[in-house]
């Protein structure tokens, strides 16, 4: 499947439906938060933070999600792109549902981020299901940035199923390039790469390059997405 942008928000019913506000329906779907399930950082690469998946929810019943480039409050507008397509490569390997990603350049994209104040109900849900062509929503941002020699990456993410509005999955982290856990997931990762055949140049570039480093992140975040089960 190609990364490429959706042609949502072009219509007249899209336009209404989208400045209608999603961000509202974002919140009422993290205060769900706390029914979900919430999984161990020791259950998935010694990640620092806790992440949200509904035990509930099964992942692969979704079918298709539409992926929102992220948003980026950083000084670096490359790294949206970057970490997105990145993200949307590993989350596809997990092979739990289709990606469709709506990219900054989209219409639609500006609505999906900003309008965030009108409470949703089931009704504009179904219509904003049927616009997107999808049963879930996966938004993030990028909350920091730092470029090589101190390379950082922190994200904020959450899915939304479409069809109840409820948070299925969510997670907010930060990676260090600096941090000794980090050194050694990357490390671990460098060598299933390795193994795979699948490879930077050499493990240096891990925290030198953006793009490596954008992988290793999207790598540990789309680990997320599975339980060991369906590993």
């Amino acid at each position: 499947m190609e990364y490429s942008g959706t042609t949502v928000g072009r219509g007249r019913m899209a336009r209404r439906i989208l400045a209608g506000g999603l961000a509202r329906l974002c919140l009422m779907a993290l205060a769900l938060g706390p029914l979900c399930g919430c999984r161990s950082s020791k259950d998935n690469g010694g990640m620092a933070n806790s992440f949200f998946l509904d035990p509930g929810k099964d992942l692969r019943t979704l079918g298709r999600v539409a992926l929102v480039e992220m948003e980026n409050t950083t000084g670096y507008p490359q790294i949206s792109g970057e970490m997105t397509q990145a993200f949307y490569l590993e989350a596809q390997k997990k092979q739990l549902f289709g990606l469709v990603v709506v990219q900054q350049d989209d219409p639609a994209w500006r609505s999906l981020q900003e309008n965030l104040d009108d409470l949703q109900t089931m009704r504009r849900l179904m219509v904003l299901k049927q616009t997107l062509r999808s049963n879930g929503l996966l938004l993030g941002t990028i909350t920091q940035y730092q470029p090589y020699p101190h390379m950082v990456i922190g994200l904020r993410l959450k899915l939304i199923d479409l069809t109840d509005g409820q948070l299925i999955w969510g997670m907010e982290q930060v990676w260090d390039s600096d941090d000794k856990s980090i050194q050694k997931r990357i490390q671990k990762y460098f060598g299933q790469q390795l193994r795979s055949g699948h490879t930077p140049l050499n493990e240096d570039l891990m925290v030198v390059s953006s793009l490596n480093f954008c992988k290793f992140v999207a790598y540990e975040v789309a680990a997320t997405l599975a339980r060991p089960e369906e590993e």
